[in-house]
C-alpha cells in the first residue's frame, strides 16, 4: 500500500470515527506518520478499518513482508535462446532447468521465463512491487527486439512475511488451544498453526516470532498475524 493509498484510506476510515478512536492518542499527536506509514502503522489500518478494534493487541506486532512470489504470462511462445543471445547477463542452462532467469537490480528480484510464455516472479517484498517486475521485464525484453505480442497477465501466488508478536509464547499450551497445529519440539522447535480464514499456514516460535505463508494478498497476511495475536492474548498464551 502506498502512501497515496494509505492516506485516501485512514481519510475515510477517520470519517466514520474520531482520530483518537482510530489509531489511539499516538496517532493523534503524530500526525506526521500519515505520510510515510510504517508497518505497524498498516498493521493497525487494517485492523481499524476492518472493525477489529475490539481485539487491539496489547503489544504491536511488527510485521515484515520477505517475498511475493508471482506467476504471470503472455499467452503466446518465446525464443529462449534468443533472449539469450540478446540479453548476456541472464542464465540459462537448458540441460538442467527448462527456465530461463532474468534478473532485475530495481526492484531486486528473479524471473523464471518458460518457452511457453509463462513466468515466476520471486524476490519482491510487496505485490505492487511485483506487478511491477513482471511488466519491467516485459519491457526490457520488447526493448531488447525479443517479439512480445501481449502485456503480462499477473497473478500473486504466495506471499511470506515473519513478524515478531513482541511478547514470548506458551508453545506446548498453544497447541492444546489452537485448532489444526501441530507441535513436536524434538523435531522442529516452532509450533505449525493452519489458519483457515485467511487460509494461512504460520509457523510460531517461543520468542514470539513468527513466519507467515500462503497468503495471496498483503492485507491477509495483517489479518492473519491479528487474529493469532488476538487468539494467543485472549486465551493467555503471551507473555510481556
Amino acid at each position: 500500500m502506498n502512501s497515496a493509498v494509505y492516506r485516501r484510506t485512514l481519510t475515510s476510515a477517520c470519517e466514520r470515527m474520531r482520530v483518537g478512536e482510530v489509531l489511539g492518542d499516538h496517532a493523534a499527536r503524530n500526525p506526521c506518520r500519515l505520510a510515510s506509514p510504517t508497518a505497524f502503522d498498516l498493521y493497525t489500518l487494517y485492523i481499524v478499518c476492518n472493525g477489529q478494534t475490539r481485539g487491539m493487541p496489547q503489544t504491536k506486532a511488527i510485521v515484515s513482508i520477505e517475498n511475493v512470489v508471482a506467476s504471470a504470462s503472455i499467452n503466446q511462445t518465446v525464443d529462449l535462446n534468443l533472449i539469450t543471445k540478446n540479453f548476456v547477463t541472464v542464465e540459462y542452462h537448458p540441460d538442467q532447468f527448462p527456465g530461463l532467469v532474468f534478473r532485475l537490480r530495481n526492484p531486486k528480484t528473479a524471473t523464471l521465463i518458460f518457452s511457453s510464455g509463462k513466468m515466476v516472479c520471486t524476490g519482491a517484498k510487496s505485490e505492487e512491487q511485483a506487478r511491477k517486475a513482471v511488466e519491467e521485464v516485459v519491457r526490457q525484453l520488447k526493448k531488447g527486439k525479443i517479439p512480445i505480442k501481449n502485456e503480462a497477465v499477473v497473478e500473486i501466488q504466495n506471499i511470506v512475511a515473519s513478524a515478531s508478536l513482541g511478547g514470548k509464547v506458551h508453545l506446548e499450551e498453544a497447541a492444546r488451544v489452537l485448532p489444526k497445529s501441530m507441535y513436536e519440539p524434538e523435531q522442529f522447535p516452532g509450533l505449525i498453526h493452519r489458519m483457515a480464514d485467511p487460509k494461512t499456514v504460520i509457523l510460531l516460535f517461543a520468542s514470539g516470532k513468527l513466519v507467515c505463508t500462503g497468503a495471496k494478498k498483503e492485507s491477509e497476511v495483517y489479518r492473519a498475524v491479528n487474529n493469532l495475536h488476538v487468539t494467543l492474548e485472549e486465551k493467555g498464551l503471551m507473555v510481556y
